[in-house]
């Protein structure tokens, strides 16, 4: 859990330095969990952190399928109802790739729109 945090801390410093706005962080429902909310003028964004060594056996993102994606969509819906927005949703996935020796050096690879509302 440690290391999670750790990667979501850097994303979350990613998307600052993009001059995003940090709305919460491990937004909880029923269904799941959000790591991150996010937005900026136009969007309000629901972020899934994913970390990997190396892309071998498939890409972060990869490991959001339909079934996680429903998740983060009903909790996002669950969100969005109790803090009525004016911003578009969007779900994006921040890829974090970790250094073999598990050093700080991390490299991010934000993916916007990484998938759309589904049900």
């Amino acid at each position: 859990m440690i290391r999670g945090l750790a990667y979501e801390n850097a994303v979350e410093n990613w998307l600052k330095s993009h001059k995003i706005k940090i709305i919460a962080r491990n937004f909880k429902s029923r269904y799941g969990e959000i790591d991150i909310i996010a937005a900026n003028v136009e969007y309000i964004m629901f972020v899934e952190v994913k970390a990997k060594k190396s892309s071998a056996f498939g890409t972060p993102c990869e490991v959001v399928d339909f079934k996680k994606q429903q998740k983060i969509c009903k909790t996002a819906a669950i969100y969005l109802a109790e803090n009525p927005q004016n911003l578009q949703p969007r779900f994006d996935v921040a890829e974090v790739y970790i250094s073999p020796n598990d050093s700080i050096d991390l490299h991010i690879n934000y993916i916007k729109n990484a998938f759309d509302f589904v049900e």
